[in-house]
């Protein structure tokens, strides 16, 4: 018995995006572990999945390919720009390790983070809060960055404020010959930043979704908000935001290089992020699945290894 069949007239019906496909979503998840890296009609030919042992080693291979992507502009001469995700984190130290190493500073780097917590009407954390994005990357990349760090006035957070100026900073730094990297980690629900399937309603197609650069208070799923109650709170739901601002698919899907991460393993044989990893990678586009677009552009997606499978019931 297939029991995708049998959300239809539970409790379930309406809590899933509408234009899921269950049972196309679980085939996806169903190949062998070994075939996870075999090439799709819709990647881009210089996208590459990179499977990682153990999360330490994904943190270095993250951390390395985000510096030395701020090394190789730096070295051509050109400004470059990252949408930066807080989430993953540990590449961060290593970004910053590889980069004092080698002496190169980030004076031509412009950051942008993809989101941060609100309210319904784009108001955010105080910058000073432990649970804000812009602590952490603050705490996590900028401060420990020293004298090699991003200058203040290129760093943006997501205010309702600065968000809705992204695209056009953006666009006058392509302009300028910059080249734009996204930085992210693929949610739960498929979602890229804090872009949810479900705004996939709201548009007749793919193209009028792949327009829209941000939103200010979007409204987050809920398990989403369960993802990040047990990843970042420590399983403390009430902590957790239902609303964020944050960049939509017209920024995201600009990007000239994505660098993706998925290390969501929780340890005793669980995890979170398998289904996500393989819907990515065996979907094919479709809005109602946004990370699903990935693919599609040159870059490296790191992944820890048992998140490939199987998937299936297991004895803990």
């Amino acid at each position: 018995m297939n029991f995708a069949l049998t959300v239809k007239g539970s409790m379930l019906e309406g809590f899933y995006p509408a234009g899921w496909n269950m049972e196309k979503i679980d085939r996806c998840c169903a190949n062998s572990p070994e075939s996870i890296r075999e090439r799709q009609p819709f990647w881009n030919k210089q996208f590459q999945p990179i499977p990682c042992e153990e999360v330490a080693e994904f943190d270095v291979k993250m951390g390395h390919e985000i510096s030395w992507q701020i090394r190789k502009s730096k070295e051509e001469g050109r400004k470059v720009a990252f949408i930066f995700p807080a989430g993953p984190m540990g590449m961060y130290k290593w970004a910053v390790y590889f980069l004092k190493e080698w002496g190169v500073d980030c004076k031509h780097v412009y950051g942008f983070n993809m989101d941060e917590w609100s309210d319904g009407e784009g108001w955010t954390l105080p910058s000073d809060n432990p649970g804000s994005f812009q602590y952490a990357m603050e705490h996590a990349f900028y401060g420990p960055l020293g004298e090699y760090s991003v200058p203040v006035e290129q760093r943006h957070f997501a205010t309702a404020r600065t968000l809705p100026a992204y695209s056009e900073k953006i666009a006058a730094l392509k302009a300028e010959g910059a080249e734009l990297i996204t930085v992210f980690g693929i949610g739960r629900m498929m979602h890229i930043a804090f872009w949810e399937p479900h705004f996939g309603g709201e548009y007749a197609s793919d193209e009028e979704w792949s327009k829209e650069t941000h939103r200010i208070g979007a409204q987050l799923h809920p398990l989403t908000i369960e993802q990040n109650a047990i990843t970042s709170f420590k399983s403390r739901t009430p902590l957790v935001s239902c609303r964020a601002n944050t960049i939509g698919p017209g920024l995201f899907l600009q990007s000239d290089y994505i660098i993706g991460g998925c290390d969501g393993a929780l340890g005793r044989g669980m995890q979170w992020q398998g289904l996500s990893l393989w819907t990515t990678l065996r979907h094919g586009p479709d809005r109602w699945l946004p990370s699903t677009f990935m693919p599609t552009m040159p870059g490296k997606l790191f992944f820890l290894k048992e998140l490939a499978g199987p998937l299936g019931a297991e004895l803990n």
